[in-house]
């Protein structure tokens, strides 16, 4: 899709593509787009529907997008790093495009066809998708943004930049959306059973506050894929590269290194 807004460092350097998580936009990579642009062509794209992305007018793929907007920018292969829904966008790619795709960085997801059998995250899901079905967009929030603090603790204990950075994007995004309007996302099927499939290597870096079910699914992937490895910020949930933003970069760097050599 070559309308999706994007932030394109441009230069030589082999292209690292940052997903943001889901009602979020690029602004979540504010932290990486300098640190890594030194030496890669960094492209951060806001998916359809989210940030300065249009709403959708028909049936969508993110992978789909994505590898429409790689192909218009010459960009691939690329390593696509994501978080949370952008997590997923990557290994959907992998799976469906992954002449596109040079290796894959997830955080808090595995697929695009989560589970949720913790007891923390069944609530906390239930009440934040109650407050979007009623159209309660301070309710959305506020339930969007437990899971920023995660299981472990309240918002309060937050860096109060994070905390504004997150409720800004998730505002401007949930903004754009009304309760009961048409879902036109296509499902991407059976991601699960063709992830031993994916054939190039795979980075999953948790957040150590993150929900149980977050941590699992994306430990599951690293362990099911033929390349797989794992890495931990502590004192961090969800958005590690935001709370954490030293330690993510270093760890991502490394790989990023390994890559190269």
């Amino acid at each position: 899709m070559n309308d999706l807004f994007r932030l394109d460092t441009g230069g030589s350097g082999p292209p690292l593509v940052l997903l943001h998580g889901g009602f979020l936009d690029h602004g979540m990579w504010a932290d990486q787009i300098p640190y890594f642009a030194g030496r890669h062509r960094v492209i951060a794209p806001d998916a359809r529907g989210h940030g300065r992305s249009a709403n959708a007018t028909g049936p969508y793929r993110l992978a789909d997008d994505l590898a429409g907007l790689l192909r218009h920018l010459d960009a691939g292969p690329a390593v696509l790093a994501g978080v949370s829904m952008g997590a997923s966008v990557a290994v959907d790619t992998a799976l469906e495009h992954p002449d596109l795709v040079r290796a894959v960085v997830v955080t808090g997801a595995g697929t695009s066809e989560p589970y949720f059998t913790d007891p923390w995250t069944v609530q906390a899901m239930s009440s934040w998708h109650a407050a979007m079905a009623a159209g309660d967009l301070e309710g959305s929030i506020d339930g969007f943004m437990a899971f920023a603090a995660g299981p472990h603790r309240a918002e309060s204990d937050l860096d109060p930049q994070v905390t504004a950075r997150l409720r800004a994007m998730a505002r401007t995004t949930m903004a754009k959306h009304a309760a009961g309007e048409p879902v036109s996302l296509v499902p991407v099927r059976d991601t699960w059973e063709r992830v031993p499939k994916i054939g190039v290597p795979v980075l999953a870096v948790h957040g150590a506050l993150d929900s149980p079910d977050h941590l699992a699914m994306a430990a599951r992937l690293a362990a099911e894929v033929p390349d797989g490895r794992e890495a931990t910020v502590e004192g961090a949930a969800h958005y590690p590269n935001m709370e954490r933003p030293g330690v993510y970069n270093e760890i991502v760097g490394a790989f990023l290194d390994g890559l190269r050599r």
